[in-house]
């Protein structure tokens, strides 16, 4: 059990090096795309999570209480990534004439 354990550990601590030494890497311009395939695979989690909300056998209060702050958490993460995306993709496109008026 504690083997168990102890390789999943290593498994969170080697991926979160493998990731921040991926990321790193990636040039300013190739943020936006990565954020917004990274909102896809949120909407994938939080889907995730509500289908193993929904298939709990009769859970706790306290179960419940998890289960629900983790799917406000990942719906709150999925809105707010692609709030950030819409502004970032915003500066990219020009501006609009201003109109000029009749009488001028």
């Amino acid at each position: 059990m504690y083997s168990e354990l102890l390789a999943n550990i290593a498994i969170l601590v080697l991926s979160g090096f493998v990731g921040f030494a991926v990321i790193s890497k990636v040039p300013n311009t190739l943020h936006t795309p990565l954020m917004s395939g990274t909102n896809a695979i949120h909407g994938i989690v939080v889907l995730g999570a509500l289908v193993v909300l929904g298939k709990v056998q009769d859970p706790s209060l306290g179960i419940q209480i998890i289960l629900f702050v983790a799917v406000v958490f990942g719906t709150l993460n999925v809105v707010g990534g692609f709030v950030v995306t819409d502004r970032m993709l915003g500066m990219f496109k020009g501006k609009k004439p201003v109109a000029q008026k009749a009488g001028e």
